[in-house]
């Protein structure tokens, strides 16, 4: 018999792995194996022992009978289940970011708007060892989270990653030299703010990619690009997944899709001294007025703006006086008025303002 060109033994489960279990209707649970302990459902438990030095693809049972299948955990599977402290970039628009946007082991990639970490993970995986993700954050409380996911992730903190808490026009020319960049992933309100910065630390050739959650931002960053010159024609789009289901000869779309979560620009930088080609058009045969245009650019982008809910009016007064009422409770009558986490819901647009908040 011919011996296969290519073999191995498979992979097996082992103490301090992530696995993956998913019942008869499709719900699914995440741990850390551990030997010894055991996995608790509504109607039983699961012993870790059962599962670890076994291969994935198996099915266990707990103490009342129920089968459950055990895989490890996929990328989107984590991203979708992780603590987030901000909306984050599904995996439909990381997909693209990553192949559209050519990130290629051993490049040199910055991160604006870290966000909860989901894409930074798929950009950590792009570039392998031999590259290097560098993520930056206004909000430290984002930075914390994020940092705790990517570890847990990549099971540890990856040493080709660092973040920097702090606004990227400000930080990226103290920490980058010109032309020392080859990608650049804007994931924040007004992406236009940073170009100045962006363009003077990406590589001639390199490429600039925004996530925007709305038209105007989508059309104000496109214009930038161009008013600059040191951009070529961008390329803008969204993507818009919709599963199907298929049981025998009843084949139809699922009733619900994942849509609308934001837009992605992409643009390659220009040779220095070199001016982009101008993109040939039809005649107009009208032009936008000057009040037109400034309706349109001119107003503050806010998270309100694009639809993130905020509290106001009543509510809003509601929460000052709770938040006043707990302070005033406090036993030695002291202030400690910690922020928050916020939770976005894995249903939620993710809207990419990450790093302007």
């Amino acid at each position: 018999m011919t011996q296969p060109l290519h073999s191995r033994p498979p992979r097996v489960l082992s103490r301090g792995e992530k696995v993956q279990l998913t019942d008869p209707k499709g719900r699914m649970h995440t741990f850390v194996l551990a030997p010894g302990e055991h996995f608790h459902t509504n109607k039983g438990l699961i012993s870790h022992d059962d599962i670890i030095g076994r291969t994935e693809g198996i099915i266990v049972a707990n103490t009342g009978g129920v089968d459950f299948q055990v895989f490890r955990p996929r990328y989107e599977d984590f991203v979708l289940s992780m603590p987030r402290g901000a909306a984050v970039v599904y995996p439909k628009d990381s997909g693209l970011i990553v192949t559209l946007g050519d990130i290629f082991p051993g490049a040199t990639v910055v991160e604006a708007g870290v966000g909860s970490g989901a894409l930074s993970m798929a950009l950590l995986r792009a570039v392998g060892a031999t590259g290097s993700v560098h993520s930056f954050e206004l909000r430290e409380e984002f930075a914390t989270i994020a940092a705790g996911n990517i570890a847990d992730f990549f099971d540890g903190e990856p040493e080709n990653w660092s973040v920097t808490v702090g606004d990227l026009a400000d930080t990226l020319p103290q920490t980058f030299g010109p032309g020392s960049v080859d990608r650049v992933v804007l994931d924040m309100l007004t992406p236009w703010n940073t170009l100045e910065a962006v363009s003077e630390a990406l590589t001639p050739g390199g490429i600039v990619i925004a996530y925007v959650a709305t038209v105007p931002q989508l059309s104000r960053f496109v214009e930038a690009l161009r008013a600059s010159g040191k951009f070529a024609e961008p390329e803008s789009m969204e993507a818009m997944v919709r599963g199907w289901h298929v049981d025998g000869l009843a084949v139809r779309p699922d009733h619900r899709m994942i849509a609308h979560t934001g837009f992605l620009i992409l643009a390659r930088r220009m040779a220095d001294g070199i001016s982009p080609l101008e993109k040939k058009k039809r005649p107009q045969g009208a032009t936008a007025a000057a009040e037109d245009v400034a309706a349109w650019t001119e107003p503050e982008v806010t998270e309100a703006a694009i639809g993130t809910r905020t509290a106001h009016g009543k509510k809003l007064r509601r929460v000052m006086r709770d938040a006043g009422r707990r302070l005033r409770t406090e036993p030695d009558g002291s202030a400690d008025a910690q922020p928050t986490d916020v939770t976005d819901s894995p249903t939620s647009n993710s809207t990419g303002p990450k790093e302007d908040r």
